[in-house]
């Protein structure tokens, strides 16, 4: 490990295994689709559940009170993540404030890049910030069409993108802007199916789709979605059940509860006992040196 002076310097690992941005445009060329998954705070754990089950690309942010919070956690969050998957692709997402200027941006994106992310993505992001971080070597694997939290608020809430040919242009000529300012990949949130593969055909850069319908050059599910964190009749029209894991989880915690509380659990093969004489022994020499501990 280098030093300096001083102060030990630790790097991030180098590894050939390392899927990059690289790697995914290299997968769009060759026509291979690409998977994504927005673990949305369940890091670390789900992320390498992701990464062993060949996902491309994880898209996440950090568990926090408020997005000042957020920001500063996220290089902690982003060791621990990739600590647990060394290997996957990782888009870290971006507070507002963390790209308030170029300059802000290229630093708070280095620190990130620095600790193990292989992208960033900031959101309603101006074109020309954009190209100040690609000319500073950031990859920013950016987003298009219905924008996340608060920024929805310009489109009326969260809702479908592109309907008109007006409006279809707009996003359109957004994403074109993002690509020649420099930016490597996107998301296109509640477009059509029209609009999303027209961007993704047009586009140099990867295009992947999130509720819109479109394959573009792959897609993104939540994991709320994905893995059934949300009931049925709540969930969203473009999410798909793969398995029931609040059910499932929800099933598995009663059952504990009820088996301890009926002394079902633990029963006798999940422990283990001690040799008949060695314990007559022990609870002998118990009772001599603590005779006035009450017996059971």
């Amino acid at each position: 490990m280098p030093k300096g002076k001083g102060t030990d310097i630790e790097m991030m690992p180098i590894s050939l295994e390392r899927k990059t941005i690289w790697h995914l445009q290299k997968m769009k060329d060759e026509g291979k689709l690409i998977s994504m998954v927005g673990t949305a705070y369940l890091d670390p754990i789900y992320v390498m559940m992701c990464e062993k089950a060949g996902i491309d690309l994880v898209r996440y942010t950090c568990p926090a009170e408020n997005s000042q919070q957020r920001a500063q956690l996220m290089p902690m969050w982003t060791r621990m993540i990739r600590k647990s998957a060394p290997n996957i692709c990782l888009n870290a997402v971006m507070q507002t404030q963390q790209y308030a200027d170029k300059y802000t941006a290229v630093k708070e994106a280095a620190v990130l890049l620095g600790d193990g992310a292989d992208s960033v993505m900031p959101m309603g992001v101006p074109a020309d910030t954009v190209e100040y971080m690609s000319n500073h070597y950031i990859p920013v694997f950016g987003h298009v069409g219905c924008l996340s939290g608060w920024q929805t608020g310009q489109f009326g809430g969260y809702r479908r993108q592109g309907k008109t040919a007006e409006e279809a242009m707009q996003v359109f000529r957004m994403a074109y802007e993002y690509q020649e300012s420099g930016m490597v990949g996107m998301t296109t949130e509640m477009t059509s199916r029209e609009l999303t593969n027209l961007i993704a055909k047009k586009l140099r850069i990867p295009v992947i789709q999130v509720a819109a319908g479109g394959v573009a050059d792959g897609s993104e599910m939540v994991i709320f979605d994905l893995l059934g964190f949300v009931p049925k009749a709540a969930q969203a029209k473009h999410g798909k059940y793969y398995t029931g894991t609040f059910d499932d989880c929800m099933n598995a915690f009663m059952s504990f509860d009820h088996e301890v509380k009926g002394q079902i659990y633990p029963a006798e093969e999940h422990g283990w006992g001690m040799d008949t004489a060695e314990f007559e022994k022990f609870q002998n020499e118990l009772d001599k040196k603590y005779p006035n501990i009450k017996k059971s």
